[in-house]
C-alpha cells in the first residue's frame, strides 16, 4: 500500500525501533468511496 501511495511510513531511529503509518490524502478519498459502495 505504501508503494501504491495509500500509506505513508515514517521510521524513527531509536531504541527500540519505532515505525508509524498514516493514510495519504488519496487513501482518505478512497476510504470515502469504499464506504459509499458499502452503504449502497
Amino acid at each position: 500500500m505504501e508503494r501504491d501511495g495509500l500509506v505513508l511510513r515514517q521510521q524513527f531511529i531509536e531504541i527500540p525501533p519505532k515505525v508509524e503509518y498514516s493514510l495519504t490524502e488519496g487513501a482518505i478519498q478512497l476510504k470515502k468511496i469504499l464506504q459509499d459502495l458499502r452503504d449502497w
